[in-house]
């Protein structure tokens, strides 16, 4: 049976909910769902239907997101600065052809999963990215606004704000924000001693979206295993899929909810039991909470930090000189 959400989407028109869709859910939804409305959108990805692009040597959605982003991180200072106390350096700029886990240059990953389910085994193949929690936490805690969430649900990082302190990694059930150092505004701050970097993460094309366009990983899976389009419709698509699979859905609630939601016709505790875990390539546990419930403090502490004052003045008396250098320049060429 075909699905009644269209995942390919024109630059005028973002998704079109057919008279069948609006049966099936039972409510009375827009014809057009535009991004640049506060329009909550929500993806799908079905794993019965993802394969993995087995006969590719990268999957569709990777290579499609890897694409679009290639150009998203500048230059990186070279000799990255190396900070203080902790002196670490997280850099990816000679790494960027890595496609099997999440780095600042690689924002969704495909990741193979062998399980064994009555008396066979199985293989299932597990699109990971950014979940764009309801209430996303790191958006929450980090101290320069640099994270913000978005009306069409898009939880997006300004890579102009960020100073890269990881803070919204620290929060994030699935420590899905990567840093990349050596880039960002802290280096025209204190780069020794303000920041890190930068955190990258999947941002779920939101240029594209506000133009009407299907992220680049829906936009280009082949078997149409990834979905985008209202929330609540999203939703009953999923818990139909599920009823039909008689399967099993993830993201509803975990992290307090999300904007991503998996159907699998496998327990997601099957699958986090069997995934292979390790930095860049987060878990799927079901019994997920809000971690910053227990980390309020923590972001409190943070956002009435003084060192926000010193890097304000830091960020401020940076653009002061540039002006001055500019209006210097102007005068040099009269």
């Amino acid at each position: 049976m075909k699905s009644p959400l269209k995942s390919q989407i024109s630059r005028r028109s973002f998704i079109q909910i057919t008279a069948g869709a609006a049966a099936l859910t039972g409510l009375a939804l827009p014809k057009v769902a535009t991004a640049a409305s506060d329009t909550s959108l929500s993806t799908l990805i079905d794993l019965s239907l993802c394969d993995g692009c087995a006969d590719r040597e990268i999957p569709a959605c990777v290579s499609a997101c890897k694409s679009i982003n290639k150009d998203k991180i500048p230059p990186v200072a070279d000799p990255i600065p190396e900070p203080w106390p902790r002196k670490t350096i997280e850099d990816w700029s000679k790494k960027q052809s890595v496609t099997d886990r999440l780095t600042p240059y690689n924002f969704i990953y495909v990741q193979k999963v062998e399980i064994s389910e009555d008396d066979a085994k199985k293989t299932v193949f597990i699109p990971r990215r950014c979940m764009h929690c309801d209430n996303p936490p790191c958006a929450t805690i980090c101290p320069f606004s640099a994270n913000h969430k978005k009306a069409n649900s898009a939880v997006v990082i300004n890579q102009n704000q960020c100073f890269g302190g990881a803070k919204c990694k620290d929060v994030c059930p699935w420590e899905i924000p990567q840093r990349q150092s050596g880039v960002g505004i802290y280096l025209h701050v204190l780069p020794g001693f303000m920041g890190n970097g930068v955190m990258y993460k999947c941002d779920l094309c939101h240029d594209r979206l506000v133009q009407g366009r299907a992220p680049g990983c829906i936009e280009a899976c082949p078997r149409q295993a990834l979905l985008i389009g209202p929330k609540k419709a999203i939703e009953e698509e999923a818990r139909h899929r599920a009823a039909k699979m008689n399967g099993y859905i993830y993201g509803k609630d975990e992290n307090g909810g999300t904007a991503t939601l998996y159907v699998s016709p496998v327990s997601f505790e099957k699958l986090d039991a069997a995934m292979v875990k390790k930095p860049g390539q987060p878990d799927m546990k079901t019994s997920v909470q809000r971690r910053m419930q227990s980390t309020d403090p923590l972001g409190k502490a943070v956002l009435a930090s003084p060192l926000l004052g010193v890097a304000a003045a830091g960020v401020l008396g940076w653009f002061s000189k540039r002006k001055e250098q500019l209006k210097k320049g102007e005068k040099d060429n009269v």
